[in-house]
């Protein structure tokens, strides 16, 4: 993946799948949700207007994809800085952390959310090709792992005092590798000749 889209582009990614697995679910058995859900990207601000802003992303029936970390990826980075070594450029990995929200008028009704995204992004735990969003301008054989990540409830807590709302129950996943690198340089021809000593002049 090139570029400083990788991040917004795995997020988007992420709210792709999980819209399209929603469709699916419903498609199989209309009774799956009280209403069919649709997972949106919200931001710090968004949980503070809630059922004040009718243009709020969060409303009713509704997964929230909240990006509250992003981290280099210590694994993958000596690799990658191999590689940097060779090709002269640089390749940064990313974890992105998500944390997930169901947000509904009734208990039930968030926890039958809740369940399908979990039952979602563990039958499709992998993100590749065409389901990848093309913002990220992906390379071939790309892809985007999700797996659940072990948050204990605590950091949730902290994290929720960070935010204007209360506490909602939520699980949180972890989308790798994110890659950002640096744009492609455009290829010059070798310098064969250097002039030393010219006095400017404005004849031709």
């Amino acid at each position: 993946m090139a570029g400083f889209a990788s991040v917004a582009a795995v997020a988007l990614s992420v709210r792709e799948q999980l819209n399209r697995c929603y469709d699916d679910l419903v498609a199989a058995d209309a009774d799956a949700f009280r209403a069919k859900p649709t997972a949106r990207l919200v931001q710090t601000t968004d949980f503070g207007k809630i059922g004040g802003d009718a243009n709020n992303p969060i409303r009713f029936p509704t997964l929230s994809i909240f990006v509250w970390r992003v981290d280099v990826n210590r694994t993958m980075r000596s690799p990658w800085s191999a590689v940097a070594a060779q090709d002269h450029t640089i390749h940064l990995p990313l974890d992105v952390h998500l944390l997930l929200t169901a947000w509904d008028s009734e208990a039930e009704a968030e926890l039958r959310i809740l369940g399908a995204t979990m039952q979602c992004l563990e039958t499709r735990p992998v993100i590749a090709g065409p389901r990848l969003h093309p913002s990220g301008k992906w390379r071939p054989g790309e892809a985007v792992q999700i797996v659940n990540e072990d948050l204990v409830t605590e950091d949730v807590l902290r994290t929720f005092e960070t935010l204007p709302v209360d506490y909602r129950l939520s699980v949180s996943y972890l989308a790798r590798i994110a890659r950002i690198d640096a744009p492609s340089e455009p290829d010059h021809p070798d310098v064969l000749t250097a002039v030393r000593g010219l006095v400017p002049s404005v004849q031709p």
